[in-house]
C-alpha cells in the first residue's frame, strides 16, 4: 500500500453548491460547458470538451485562514459523480496526459505553512508523492496543482 491517499472534493460538500449555486465566497456557481478537459474536482477525471456540462466556483482548500489561503477557481460536473475511489494511486487520466495537465505538488506544514513545491515534469507522480511523503517530514499533505493554470486539483494525505 501507498503511504499517501488522494482526497477529492466530497460529494455532500459540492451538492450545497450544487444547491445554493452559490460557493463558500458567497460567488454565483457558473453552468457551463466543458471548454477544457478540467478536471472534476470530484470524480478527478477529465471533461469532455463540448459534450459535459461543469460547474464553476471559487474553491479554497484550506481549513486555516492565512497567507497561504489560496482560493481559486474549480470545476466539477453539472450532474452528480461519484468521488475519485482509488485513492491510493493518483488518477490515471490525469497522470497519462501531461501536456493538459501539468502537475505541481506543494507540501504544506500542520500550520499549513507552505514548506515544498516540486514540478512533475515527467517524472511519475505517484513515485514523487512517496518521495516526498519518505524524506520531508514537514510536509503534512500535498495539494496537487495544475502548473500552468495553478488552479487547485486535489489534496494528498499521508496514510
Amino acid at each position: 500500500m501507498n503511504n499517501f491517499r488522494i482526497v477529492p472534493l466530497s460529494k455532500s460538500y459540492v451538492q450545497q453548491i450544487r444547491e445554493t449555486r452559490k460557493d463558500d465566497f458567497n460567488h454565483e456557481v457558473i453552468e457551463q460547458t466543458a471548454t477544457g478537459l478540467g478536471p472534476c474536482r470530484v470524480s478527478l477525471k477529465p471533461f469532455e470538451k463540448d459534450v459535459d456540462k461543469r460547474l464553476l466556483f471559487t474553491h479554497s482548500p484550506f481549513e486555516i485562514d492565512n497567507a497561504y489561503n489560496q482560493p481559486g477557481p474549480v470545476f466539477i460536473n453539472a450532474d452528480d459523480v461519484e468521488e475519485y475511489s482509488d485513492i491510493y494511486h493518483f488518477p490515471a487520466e490525469i497522470k497519462a496526459n501531461k501536456q493538459s495537465f501539468p502537475l505541481t505538488l506543494i507540501g504544506y506544514s500542520t500550520e499549513q505553512m507552505m514548506v515544498l513545491s516540486k514540478m512533475v515534469g515527467d517524472r511519475d507522480v505517484d513515485e514523487m508523492i512517496t518521495e516526498i511523503f519518505e524524506q520531508n517530514s514537514a510536509v503534512a499533505y500535498l495539494h496537487a496543482r495544475n502548473s500552468q493554470a495553478c488552479c487547485f486539483i486535489c489534496k494528498i494525505e499521508r496514510v
